[in-house]
């Protein structure tokens, strides 16, 4: 029989994910092709995922509960199998950020990753040429999820000028993040400004980082270089950062002159102003 092997639940959350599918798809007395046939995707691709040869997506996991009548197992699991497809030294930021009630960054090159439209991040993650893009794609699209929450972490982001300008993935790429950035002009948690070139020096010259703030635990302050990131709760370094994201602030332009400037580069660098009704609220 095809795609055979025994799974360790406990090796990862991948295994588990697996193991678990493979279980309740046996109890169902279904074969690998008529789960697909049910849920619209090939018998290999069952075998593929039961197997850790594939990334499950959140949208396969869905469709999976509901033809099992699994009660959203599989859509939980999904959230921990991506976040586990994030680089190793990642995954402790990305499991603060998810518990952040406050978020404020700023960056200097690129737009900040819960940001990002998909092909964006595709385009950013390729240069690092990793074997498992897609993976790590679906990664960093999840943990946008934490924005859809009915109270997301209050967020402020200060993007450098060359970060819209940067065409990250060409010219059509960088049209719909832009609009995607605008589509946050006017969300309740989501504010957005824009340190021009004009400015010249500002308090962060040496480079991006970003500070989170929780309920109950102490602020964090988070900075990469170009392999690794570096998470600090040391108090001196907290207040220094927020004294330099204090400046950058007041330096940075409006949220609404940032939203004028970000739709004028759209223009000039993309070929194209935003249509009205693509101005959704977010």
């Amino acid at each position: 029989m095809a795609n055979i092997q025994t799974l360790d639940p406990n090796a990862s959350p991948l295994d588990y994910y697996g193991w678990e599918l493979r279980r309740q798809r046996e109890a169902h007395s279904l074969k690998q092709g008529q789960l697909g046939d049910i849920i619209f995707c090939t018998g290999s691709l069952i075998g593929q995922i039961e197997t850790t040869k594939k990334i499950p997506t959140r949208d396969f996991s869905e469709r999976v509960d509901a033809a099992l009548g699994t009660d959203g197992v599989f859509s939980r699991l999904v959230g921990l199998v991506l976040r586990s497809q994030l680089p190793t030294w990642f995954q402790p930021y990305a499991d603060m950020e998810a518990k952040a009630t406050y978020i404020s960054t700023y960056q200097a090159q690129m737009v900040y990753g819960l940001l990002q439209t998909e092909e964006y991040a595709r385009a950013l993650l390729a240069t690092g040429m990793p074997d498992d893009l897609e993976s790590q794609v679906a990664a960093r699209i999840e943990r946008q999820r934490i924005l859809e929450r009915e109270r997301p972490p209050l967020t402020w982001v200060v993007l450098d000028e060359a970060a819209l300008r940067r065409p990250i993935g060409g010219h059509e790429v960088m049209r719909r993040q832009l609009l995607r950035l605008l589509e946050f002009a006017d969300h309740r948690w989501m504010r957005i400004q824009v340190l021009p070139f004009a400015t010249g020096e500002h308090a962060s010259l040496a480079g991006s980082f970003t500070t989170m703030r929780f309920e109950s635990d102490p602020d964090i302050v988070y900075t990469e270089d170009v392999i690794s990131g570096h998470m600090t709760a040391n108090p001196d370094t907290v207040r220094e950062a927020a004294l330099r994201y204090a400046h950058l602030q007041a330096t940075a332009l409006s949220v609404e002159d940032s939203a004028a400037l970000i739709t004028r580069v759209m223009e000039e660098c993309y070929g194209d102003r935003p249509r009205p009704e693509e101005r959704a609220v977010a």
